[in-house]
């Protein structure tokens, strides 16, 4: 009986053990407790229509890129103060910096080109024709330091060499290209919102090597990507889900719902969080857990619009941009379900973070 009491000791002493080690392994972080800290009023750009796209935050010159209409606003990111702006644009959509070249690249989607500018003074010093309609998101991919913009209604994205100054090729794409991602060791990725996939490219040979489904998320527009473990998360309107994908095979590893009108992935790799922001005024976080899992941490309540989102890595800041905004125009045959319509003259950078 003695010994018999004693094994089973040992044995209750080692499951503990085991079970307290395996809980170590990969806990669930505490909610991250993001909030609002401050709102950045934006006078209107000129043109007489309000129109805000994507945010591009360099980390290293503490600046963000804020695409507003006409105009790019330049922001401080650690006292949100105004650096400057860049303007004379149609309509702008994103930017990309490349520092070793000391120049900035902007997508002009009305104007069909990529305009260039000096990260030092702001100036314009040159364009990039695309002539592709819609010339819409842009990145920079580093194995083959080329840029590639994605042309929404052109459905296909355009290679540029940006210390030439001149256009590679154009890849068709088959449908409404989306927001994409660089794996750092050649590969492009991109949403395909019309045929609901992620189309895999080859950017060393530019040729497109894979698509893969995105179900059970639909219209897919948002994506971020780990490099480390080679997971792209793809986020999709209709149905409402963000996606974990492996970025070798195109299997989907699990799905996650969101609110309606998603527009930005964000992955910060120093905390395995995942933010996703939405047209609805949220931002969804998850935790990276594992290669294969994600879990949900918080949803913050943001402000109506508040779709297109960045963080710097620094100070952990996101930056979110949204205006005030009209009921929607009358429902016409090409527009059947139309959104509300932002209003000029109230512009705005949402700052929200831990502190």
């Amino acid at each position: 009986m003695k010994a018999s009491r004693l094994a089973m000791g040992l044995f209750f002493s080692l499951f503990c053990t085991c079970f307290v080690l395996g809980g170590a392994a990969g806990p669930k972080p505490a909610a991250p407790g993001y909030h609002l800290l401050k709102t950045v009023s934006l006078p209107p750009a000129p043109g007489n229509i309000e129109y805000f796209d994507y945010i591009t935050v360099d980390a290293e010159a503490r600046r963000a890129y804020v695409s507003h209409g006409t105009e790019v606003v330049v922001l401080n990111v650690d006292d949100d103060s105004v650096v400057g702006n860049i303007g004379g644009l149609k309509r702008c959509h994103g930017v990309v910096i490349v520092k070793e070249l000391g120049k900035g690249y902007i997508t002009d989607g009305e104007a069909e080109t990529v305009v260039v500018f000096d990260i030092k003074t702001l100036k314009v010093t040159g364009e990039i024709k695309t002539n592709q309609p819609d010339t819409d998101s842009l990145i920079y991919e580093p194995f083959t330091k080329h840029i590639f913009t994605f042309n929404g209604n052109s459905h296909n994205t355009t290679v540029i060499d940006p210390a030439k100054g001149e256009v590679v090729t154009n890849l068709d794409l088959v449908g409404g290209v989306e927001f994409p991602a660089v794996d750092g060791k050649g590969m492009v990725y991109d949403n395909n919102e019309e045929k609901n996939d992620v189309v895999a490219i080859d950017a060393r040979t530019n040729t497109v090597k894979a698509r893969w489904p995105g179900a059970p998320a639909g219209q897919l527009v948002a994506m971020a990507i780990d490099q480390k473990n080679r997971r792209l998360f793809s986020s999709g309107r209709s149905p409402q889900f963000t996606i974990m994908m492996d970025a070798d095979s195109g299997k989907v590893l699990q799905s996650l719902p969101i609110s309606g009108g998603v527009d930005a992935n964000v992955f910060e790799p120093a905390t395995g969080l995942l933010f996703v922001s939405t047209r609805e005024g949220k931002i969804h976080i998850f935790h990276e857990d594992s290669p294969g899992k994600l879990s949900e941490v918080e949803t913050v309540d943001t402000q109506y619009g508040a779709k297109t989102m960045q963080l710097d890595p620094k100070t952990h800041k996101l930056f979110l941009s949204t205006s005030d905004f009209d009921p929607p125009a009358p429902p016409t045959e090409k527009q059947p379900h139309p959104l509300p319509r932002a209003k000029q003259g109230n512009f705005r950078v949402l700052v929200y973070g831990r502190s």
